[in-house]
């Protein structure tokens, strides 16, 4: 297993462990997500972006053998930008608000990183995203509806994220 390190201040009698996703935690990750977001994410653009895209990588955060918490990252580009789209991030009912969320994403940049990708792209909270970096991509164009001012951008290059997102598979 990769385990990634990660100080994490979830207040748990089991030390939480992030790990990149396996091929057995899929039907798990599903259940939790479907459990943090319901049925309705399914209506949404994201969610037809990432059908269409590569699953690139995927951090499982557990406590004990029980997974907790999510996040995957999906291969796209927008205009020439070689990015990557990041989420669902999902944690347990039981287990937000200790900070696990935030390091799930941490995992994800440092790996958009290491791809040596140009950016990390999200639909996403500008207040929490912001303190990752992120700022806002108001050229970056989705093909269905979005709210524009929660589409984001991590720059990792100086390429910026203009024109339409397309999902690579």
């Amino acid at each position: 297993m990769n385990a990634v390190a990660a100080p994490v201040s979830v207040e748990t009698a089991t030390p939480v462990r992030i790990e990149r996703e396996r091929s057995g935690d899929a039907a798990a990750v599903d259940a939790l997500v479907l459990a943090a977001f319901g049925p309705g994410r399914f209506a949404k653009t994201a969610e037809r972006l990432r059908e269409a895209a590569a699953l690139t990588a995927g951090f499982s955060a557990f406590e004990g053998e029980r997974l907790i918490g999510s996040v995957r990252l999906w291969s796209i580009a927008v205009g020439e930008a070689r990015s990557v789209f990041l989420g669902p991030i999902a944690v347990d009912a039981s287990s937000r608000r200790g900070g696990l969320g935030a390091e799930l994403v941490r995992a994800c940049l440092e790996e958009a990183k290491a791809m040596k990708l140009d950016g990390v792209l999200l639909i996403g909270d500008p207040p929490y995203f912001s303190r990752f970096g992120f700022v806002a991509a108001p050229r970056a164009v989705f093909a269905g509806p979005v709210d524009q001012r929660r589409v984001m951008w991590l720059p990792i290059s100086t390429v910026e994220p203009v024109g339409a997102v397309q999902p690579v598979a």
